[in-house]
């Protein structure tokens, strides 16, 4: 196996304990996982969650400090991530009527997770 393919492979493995770590974290704070990693034409949406009326799209991002994590979710990759969201509610009963929201969870190496609700309400 060469080094490249090594490293990919290691991202991916690092990537799944985090959202795994991230969505423990977020049934602490009393969210509901409702899927992982799930696959949409528009986009992959890392973990998606529901507490009360809040259908939260997650994006699980490791990084070395809080401004690296939400600059790494460009604006083009959360307009899809929300088209997302809405088209996945829209085809689900169960959530129909959830005010959809775009949160981060960001992990740091040797720090506590940090849960960021409605991270880009400005754009």
């Amino acid at each position: 196996m060469n080094v490249r393919r090594a490293r990919g492979a290691a991202a991916r493995v690092s990537g799944r304990r985090g959202e795994v770590l991230a969505a423990l974290w977020l049934m602490l704070k009393g969210y509901r996982i409702l899927g992982f990693r799930l696959k949409t034409p528009l986009a992959e949406i890392d973990l998606l969650a529901k507490r009360g009326p809040v259908l939260a799209v997650v994006e699980v991002k490791r990084r070395a400090d809080l401004r690296a994590a939400l600059e790494a979710v460009g604006f083009d990759q959360r307009d899809r991530l929300r088209r997302a969201a809405s088209t996945l509610a829209a085809k689900r009963p169960a959530l129909s009527g959830a005010s959809v929201r775009l949160d981060l969870l960001a992990l740091a190496p040797g720090r506590l997770p940090m849960h960021i609700p409605d991270a880009w309400k400005g754009d």
